[in-house]
């Protein structure tokens, strides 16, 4: 297989050297859970859908949810395989992205198996600040987020809308001490900051894919199941299924309101486009 370039390694054809995929391998709307375990899963949900590749960690299949073309990536964990995964997906052809994954919760009132949609990013991780500067905001898109409250509404699941924090490390960086007690003083009063400034979860991809999205013009959003509970020192596996769904029922969703864009010759959603 020979490749273009090692500026952007891809063949003539378009085939991505990371993903393993190539242009029509893919829908437009795209799920991005982290672990590759999870994509078999997430596409048991749909009409139909077939393995497209397995490469590393990144893990693809496309099929149909409710008539609707849909695909799921795996991005691994954290920002830079995250970054991969957006930049060599876009460069074939898709333009919506959806975070499905789990979370650790820092705010009372959320419990374990609940969802939070996350509207925004506190940026803590480094990949985004490799392109751009640390003011850039890391937010969801409002149509994508928007989509995601009406499928969980839809599907009768528990949820929060809020901001959540991206990290690098999941044991120091949120706020776990480290191996033998390594629990240096900066991350000591993290959750109690962050609660202050309503903050209302950990997690590690969400603000490299906002910040990505952003930038390229693409559009991002994220759901994630809640796995830990910071405030009562639970941990548990629940609502993965539910995120699942979510994330599936809010691609149908959208390419609804994107039809409906389109037939009016709007460039923007709103509620009573319908009304037009």
């Amino acid at each position: 297989m020979k490749f273009v370039s090692a500026d952007r390694p891809q063949t003539e054809e378009g085939y991505q050297y990371h993903i393993a995929c190539k242009p029509g391998d893919v829908a437009r709307y795209v799920l991005l859970p982290g672990d590759p375990e999870r994509v078999p899963k997430i596409s048991a949900l749909w009409d139909e859908a077939k393995e497209i590749a397995f490469h590393r960690e990144y893990r693809t299949h496309t099929g149909k949810y409710k008539g609707i073309p849909i695909s799921v990536t795996s991005t691994g964990i954290g920002g830079p395989s995250t970054a991969i995964a957006i930049e060599e997906l876009a460069a074939i052809g898709a333009d919506t992205f959806i975070r499905v994954g789990s979370t650790g919760a820092i705010q009372p009132g959320i419990e374990i198996g609940d969802l939070i949609i996350a509207k925004a990013a506190v940026r803590l991780e480094g990949t985004s600040k490799q392109y751009v500067r640390i003011e850039y905001p890391a937010s969801a898109d409002y149509e994508v987020t928007l989509a995601l409250i009406e499928a969980a509404e839809t599907l009768g699941v528990r949820y929060h809308v809020g901001i959540t924090a991206s990290t690098d490390s999941f044991y120091v960086g949120q706020a776990r001490p480290g191996l033998n007690g390594y629990f240096p003083s900066f991350a000591k009063h993290l959750i109690d900051d962050l609660r202050q400034a309503k903050v209302t979860n950990f997690e590690m991809e969400a603000a490299t894919l906002f910040t990505l999205a952003n930038i390229y013009g693409l559009r991002a959003g994220c759901v994630c199941a809640v796995f830990a509970n910071r405030v009562t020192n639970e941990f548990g596996k629940a609502g993965e299924k539910e995120a699942a769904l979510v994330a599936s029922e809010a691609v149908k969703i959208l390419a609804e309101w994107d039809e409906e864009k389109e037939k009016k010759g709007k460039k923007y959603w709103f509620p009573s486009l319908r009304k037009l």
